[in-house]
């Protein structure tokens, strides 16, 4: 898969950006994943990723791998910068590097009230598979969370048939 148009200086996330990407995190999403959840899943060995526009991190996602399947935990990009397919251009990166790695499968969970990422995600070839009843911490109790899994490996050779 190659991508046409370099949106993002994209590198691997290090301790040293955990600070920068924590703040993201809090001004993107009412209820953010913590700093230590971003120091434990870097320790894990989760492939983490940062994006960057003029030395300034404007996304970042973790994906965790196990065996053939690839686990995305957590895709985001700053609130200013949303809308301009800066998430699109991650994802179809981190579907390259889920290959790399040895994946023929994404999975990934996304709130029922997200329908921006839902949409994106249908059109970049997730299907639903299932749901998560109260997974996401919301203003009044919890929030379901709709399962969506893409075959890598299938859509990648749909893509090059069509071009």
């Amino acid at each position: 898969m190659t991508l046409e148009l370099r949106m993002l200086d994209l590198r691997p996330m290090t301790p040293l950006d955990l600070d920068e990407v924590s703040l993201a995190e809090a001004r993107t999403y009412p209820f953010p994943w913590t700093p230590g959840v971003f120091v434990e899943s870097l320790a894990a060995g989760y492939r983490a990723w940062v994006g960057l526009e003029n030395g300034v991190i404007v996304a970042y996602a973790f994906m965790m791998m196990v065996l053939d399947e690839s686990h995305l935990l957590n895709i985001s990009v700053v609130p200013e910068r949303q809308g301009n397919g800066l998430g699109k251009y991650l994802l179809e990166f981190l579907f390259t590097d889920a290959m790399d790695n040895g994946a023929k499968y994404m999975f990934l969970e996304v709130r029922t009230s997200n329908t921006k990422a839902l949409e994106m995600y249908r059109r970049k070839g997730f299907a639903i598979i299932g749901e998560r009843r109260g997974y996401y911490p919301a203003a009044h109790g919890r929030e379901d969370a709709i399962v969506m899994s893409r075959d890598l490996v299938a859509t990648e050779q749909r893509s090059e048939r069509a071009a």
